[in-house]
């Protein structure tokens, strides 16, 4: 059983990171949701016939007040915040467990009380272009469209679309009828086609990042314009504690200027290709020490948006 316990944790961290976008965030809500586990008495917990659902399910009441707590801290922020970069096969097997439809989630607890009623499956979303894949759920786009929804929307969303959790488990979660849970997670949906951008082909979204590199390494303003679209725009995020651009650097000159301008004030960086949750970025590296992590987006061969996360708190997935 503990074996078994402690295999769902990097599972609850997938969930927990697509709820909250960072990772230490993520794991301060899967350590209150096993503080909450083991505190249960030895009866109450035999009692659980299910405890992956069980521990879902509070992960995702954990989540809910977490994400009611951080909009207010995200207006404090110094500068702009972004969600944290993470490598692209983190979280590679931490899924939605098989069979987590009618049999799977039958029986869980809920805050210690059991569950009386047989759940359905989750039913797919009717349009596929409404479909998520797990790749799909850490990119920093769509992580970013989910910071616009309210914290039900986000918990429904995540649960349902991206971990296949049923909607009567979910609305004991968000404290809805299931009816009203299914039109938290419409909502969410409708957030995430008006946010919806292009996903290139992964051979094209490299060809164009390593074609920008060169193009930086070049010095030249005109040649780093060429490989940026006209309506480019860059963020940074030093979390206060780093030198960051505190507003969106927008137009091909403006990044293409800013960028070179990194690049003179510190000519010693070094650059490492790797593979993030947004396909090819780079490792920048000032000596030994890590810098940064840049990610990108792409379309039509030319780099759309340049994402700089320099905050030493979300780059602890990437030190050499």
């Amino acid at each position: 059983m503990i074996e078994e316990l402690e295999g769902e944790r990097r599972r609850l961290l997938a969930v927990a990171y697509r709820m909250t976008g960072t990772i230490a965030d993520a794991e301060d809500i899967v350590q209150e949701t096993y503080l909450r586990w083991y505190r249960l008495p030895d009866e109450e917990r035999g009692a659980i016939e299910n405890p992956a659902a069980w521990l879902t399910r509070v992960a995702g009441r954990v989540a809910l007040d977490h994400l009611g707590s951080a909009r207010m801290r995200r207006e404090r922020y110094v500068g702009q915040w972004l969600p944290e970069p993470v490598p692209a096969d983190l979280f590679a097997g931490a899924g939605a467990r098989a069979g987590a439809g009618a049999g799977a989630w039958t029986g869980a607890l809920a805050g210690g009380g059991a569950a009386t009623h047989s759940v359905t499956a989750a039913p797919a979303a009717d349009d596929p272009l409404d479909r998520v894949t797990l790749d799909d759920s850490i990119r920093t786009a769509l992580l970013v469209v989910l910071e616009s929804m309210t914290p039900a929307e986000r918990v429904a969303f995540v649960l349902h679309d991206v971990f296949d959790v049923p909607f009567d488990d979910i609305a004991t979660i968000v404290g809805r009828s299931s009816a009203a849970t299914r039109q938290l997670a419409a909502s969410a949906r409708r957030h995430v086609r008006e946010g919806r951008t292009s996903v290139v082909p992964k051979e094209e979204h490299d060809e164009t990042v390593r074609a920008f590199l060169e193009a930086s390494r070049s010095g030249d303003v005109l040649t780093l314009m060429r490989v940026l679209a006209p309506g480019v725009e860059l963020r940074s995020d030093g979390g206060g504690v780093v030198s960051a651009a505190r507003n969106v650097v927008v137009g091909t000159d403006n990044v293409a200027r800013f960028l070179l301008g990194i690049a003179s004030k510190q000519p010693g960086l070094r650059y490492e290709e790797v593979q993030t949750g947004d396909g090819l970025g780079f490792r920048i590296l000032a000596g030994d020490a890590l810098s940064s992590i840049a990610t990108f987006e792409t379309a039509g061969g030319l780099i759309t948006q340049v994402r700089l996360m320099l905050n030493p708190a979300k780059l602890t997935q990437w030190r050499p």
